[in-house]
């Protein structure tokens, strides 16, 4: 049984009549006969009565008819949301994206959507975690790339892959040789920061409360970028995401990851309405798990809805 004898069964049981229905299905009257005698055969039921005016539908035909309407309509409207993947619209996708998380997923996510979804128009929008929420929230962004869990009630997260916070030190910072750098120590340490706004700052705040403690700020930047470029020139330190090194790595600084406790990240996909984008969902996953499992990438670690 496929949608084209349904179809034709549908329009044998309205109009009661095989003439009748052949001529509104433009086909001739032999030939829908034939689909009709072998879907029956298919099920292995009668549909219709045969008298010399009408066809008479069986009990049969009257549970099929009943069934076959939301199949059909189904059918068409997914045929009709199929349009729009050849060319005939174009989909926009807002994806607002933290400056810290691993900086080689936006470039390779672009290439890789990009190639996988042609209709589809992406923007990117580098914001900090807060802004990325409240976008999500208001519909202004579909997608946000940020840290988990989302703090915003009514937020949905999928967990892409675990970061941990580093200490980032010029190459002759008195704490060169440490292998590892406690929190008590860091808590110590003069810094430039990221400016309170950036999610990063906040989680760095937020362990050092749990001693009693505040970090010490000598000096803020807005970008990450700027403060790695600043860093070496001075005596002080700094906190970054640990894959971060990846894309920025210099002979000029040291990254000496946290102990005492370690401060993990999780960094994933966020969304308000998790059931309507979970095709996107799905999508980014896939491609950014390949990003993250690259030649050039660490392992992504993929977990299921946060």
């Amino acid at each position: 049984m496929d949608f084209k004898q349904l179809r034709y069964f549908v329009a044998v049981y309205e109009e009661g009549h095989v003439g009748r229905a052949a001529e509104r299905l433009s086909i001739s009257q032999p030939a829908l006969s034939q689909q009709i005698r072998q879907l029956e055969q298919h099920l292995d039921v009668s549909l219709f009565e045969r008298s010399s005016k009408r066809l008479l539908p069986t009990l049969a035909a009257h549970t099929l008819y009943n069934h076959a309407l939301p199949l059909l309509d189904g059918m068409q409207q997914a045929v009709e949301a199929l349009r729009h993947f050849k060319g005939q619209a174009l989909r926009t996708l807002a994806i607002g994206v933290l400056q810290t998380v691993h900086t080689s997923l936006v470039p390779q996510m672009l290439e890789r959507v990009r190639k996988a979804q042609p209709h589809l128009v992406v923007q990117i929008y580098e914001l900090t975690g807060l802004e990325i929420e409240r976008r999500l929230l208001n519909g202004s962004l579909d997608i946000g790339i940020s840290y988990l869990p989302a703090r915003q009630p009514g937020l949905h997260g999928v967990l892409l892959y675990e970061d941990e916070l580093k200490v980032v030190i010029p190459a002759d910072h008195p704490l060169r040789e440490f292998k590892k750098v406690s929190l008590k120590q860091a808590a110590e340490l003069p810094m430039l920061l990221l400016g309170e706004e950036f999610q990063v700052r906040q989680i760095w705040q937020a362990q050092l409360a749990n001693l009693g403690r505040r970090p010490q700020v000598q000096a803020e930047l807005n970008t990450m970028v700027g403060i790695l470029d600043s860093l070496p020139h001075t005596r002080l330190a700094t906190v970054l995401p640990g894959r971060s090194q990846d894309e920025h790595s210099s002979q000029a600084l040291l990254w000496k990851p946290l102990s005492e406790p370690r401060v993990p990240l999780k960094v994933g996909l966020v969304c308000r309405d998790i059931q309507r984008q979970q095709a996107t969902l799905e999508l980014l996953r896939t491609l950014l798990e390949d990003v993250m499992n690259g030649p050039h990438g660490p392992a992504a670690t993929v977990d299921g809805l946060a």
